[in-house]
């Protein structure tokens, strides 16, 4: 049987939640609009998703179908909580990505990382 670490869930779900909560809930406003993309919405999809995240990895070990079931979740709670179609929620993650990676080259730029991946 799996075990879990509750402290390092926690601390996972904070710092996933700070980073990733405001751009998701950018992504979002851009693709569905403001009535749809609540703040308190990405949030519980930041949340979720990284439970779900870690329990996945717990149970499968990783790996190619452990990252296509987190996938499918991911954009079936970008579905739900954003109220919009697969295809958009597909759209509002690969925006998402973009608007993270230009942010993280912004602040490497100014000498603040927030990403332990080498840019280049």
């Amino acid at each position: 049987m799996a075990s879990f670490d509750l402290l390092g869930l926690v601390i996972s779900i904070i710092v996933n939640i700070i980073i990733l909560a405001p751009v998701l809930w950018i992504s979002g406003r851009m693709l569905v609009g403001k009535s749809k993309a609540k703040f308190t919405d990405a949030l519980w999809i930041v949340a979720l998703g990284t439970i779900v995240s870690v329990v996945i990895s717990a149970l499968l070990g990783g790996g190619l179908i452990a990252s296509v079931i987190l996938l499918v979740v991911i954009l079936g709670l970008l579905k739900h909580f954003f109220n919009c179609g697969w295809i958009k929620a597909l759209l509002i993650s690969i925006v998402a990505l973009i608007i993270f990676i230009i942010i993280a080259a912004i602040l490497a730029v100014i000498g603040i990382g927030i990403i332990g991946l080498t840019l280049i």
